[in-house]
């Protein structure tokens, strides 16, 4: 009798309603939840909202808030300016380099940079390579 039984649970028809079985399930759990704590409704959205008429561009926009006056601008700009050259100074000076020099080192670094190709040692491995 467990034979019976055994061959009807694994294989043929039962394989069929444990597959059917299976996805029911899944699909019942997978679905079953729904969040709409974070949804918003589209008619609360504020966009944009047709008036039925057309705008009249000849008419200027106001503005959201009171406009800085000349002073406040030239005062924010001053300052602006002393904490840009304040941090400047914590750079340190840049140190321009020597015109002569940096020619002096185009016109070897191609000789160089051939020697280590030719020679196939690196620099960086091996001090001694130049």
């Amino acid at each position: 009798m467990t034979i019976a039984i055994g061959k009807t649970v694994f294989s043929g028809t039962g394989r069929f309603y444990r597959t059917g079985a299976a996805v029911v399930f899944l699909a019942i759990a997978g679905c079953s939840s729904t969040n709409i704590e974070g949804a918003t409704p589209v008619a609360a959205t504020d966009g944009p909202k047709n008036t039925g008429t057309y705008p009249n561009l000849n008419i200027p926009p106001q503005a959201a808030a009171q406009q800085f006056t000349e002073a406040e601008r030239n005062a924010k700009l001053a300052q602006l300016k002393a904490e840009a050259r304040a941090q400047g100074s914590k750079r340190g000076a840049v140190k321009l380099a020597n015109p002569a020099a940096l020619n002096t080192l185009a016109k070897q670094h191609g000789s160089d940079a051939l020697k280590q190709i030719e020679a196939k040692c690196d620099p960086a491995l091996d001090p001694a390579c130049k």
